[in-house]
């Protein structure tokens, strides 16, 4: 038995865990149940437009990213968007894709996205809709055909459509504290 097994089990075969203080100001774990159940309870989802939503998984107001699924119920244009920071992005219904890019987010692909880059996302017609989960770092700056910026969305940004949203619905405007980080 190597000495690296021999620290995850006693001498006995049973596990043990660390027994010593975890480090000082490390932040509290995260555990977000049945995120894949898309249909879950409908308060969770966050109207950002008309047929687009949002479902906050963690909101790092420390490092300023979040992570949330997205779920557009139409085909059309959402929006065109600069990235101030990396994306990250699994596709886990539907299919989408930038007018700018030849490639397709299409169900269960992963795609990065750099900073920097500039695209219009589109929900081509005969899909009736898609969710996707976005790790997304800084901030999405909205931009017009010809690049100026029209607005901004960031994890601040979030955490307040967040609040009002929960507490309209009844949930209260404290329940998206469980997502901040």
């Amino acid at each position: 038995m190597s000495t690296n097994a021999e620290s995850k089990r006693s001498q006995s075969g049973e596990a043990v865990p660390y027994r010593g203080e975890q480090p000082y100001g490390k932040l509290d774990d995260l555990v977000v149940p049945k995120v894949l159940d898309l249909d879950s309870d409908e308060r969770l989802w966050v109207p950002q437009a008309e047929d687009v939503s949002f479902r906050p998984l963690l909101l790092s107001v420390s490092q300023g990213y979040f992570v949330n699924l997205l779920r557009v119920r139409k085909s059309g244009i959402l929006s065109r968007h600069r990235h101030a920071g990396p994306v990250h992005a699994v596709t886990l219904k539907g299919r989408w894709h930038y007018l700018e890019h030849e490639w397709w987010a299409e169900e269960g692909g992963y795609s990065f996205e750099p900073p920097g880059d500039i695209h219009t996302l589109e929900v081509p017609d005969g899909v009736d809709g898609m969710v996707t989960l976005f790790h997304v770092t800084g901030a999405y700056i909205y931009v017009d055909p010809d690049g100026n910026a029209v607005g901004v969305e960031d994890v601040f940004s979030k955490l307040e459509a967040a609040r009002k949203h929960y507490e309209a619905v009844g949930l209260g405007a404290d329940y998206v504290e469980r997502f901040i980080r």
